[in-house]
């Protein structure tokens, strides 16, 4: 890929843009029913193709300015352990916020650690004035990730997603950027 997103550094994790490379790892991860089921798009199954093309989307969506998705990185262990992104809406200064670690990762603070450099990056160099995120209501973890980073509940959107022939409720979440302490 040509584009070159910034690199983000955390005491433990390296958030820098996907390479082909990852697709492989991508699919390993993602592709885990219990991580499928609590987003609102990861397919399942999820091949190695599926990654490549989702890889692929991101110089375009990065160029029109619509989205940004970092691979994140274990410093020590120098492996991919998630994703995280925001899809952008720039003349509204705003985003939705998006992020997904691999099960052997859970329960580590990891989520937490990217989402902050991601808000960070949001604030400070893109000029935002609003970050959101929702979770599903059956995914506190989640909404446990928005709380530790400052975002504020704002309701839950009853039946906003039908994911595997269920509907499901999610929690809306936000940050402002005068809320967010770094």
């Amino acid at each position: 890929m040509t584009f070159q997103l910034p690199t983000l550094l955390t005491p433990r994790l390296l958030l820098r843009n996907f390479r082909l490379s990852d697709a492989a790892r991508v699919s390993l991860l993602a592709g885990d029913y219990d991580i499928a089921q609590m987003t609102s798009s990861i397919p399942h199954p999820y091949d190695e193709h599926q990654a490549i093309q989702w890889i692929q989307s991101h110089e375009s969506q990065f160029n029109s300015k619509t989205a940004i998705h970092y691979a994140i990185i274990h410093l020590e262990q120098n492996i991919l352990i998630g994703a995280i992104g925001l899809e952008l809406d720039l003349p509204n200064q705003s985003a939705k916020l998006g992020y997904w670690i691999g099960k052997p990762y859970w329960n580590q603070g990891f989520a937490t650690e990217a989402a902050n450099s991601i808000l960070e990056y949001a604030f400070g160099e893109l000029g935002l004035s609003r970050v959101q995120a929702r979770h599903m209501k059956k995914n506190p973890a989640s909404g446990r990730v928005m709380q530790k980073i400052g975002m504020t509940y704002e309701g839950t959107l009853r039946q906003s997603i039908f994911r595997f022939g269920n509907f499901q409720d999610t929690a809306l979440y936000s940050i402002l950027r005068h809320e967010f302490i770094q």
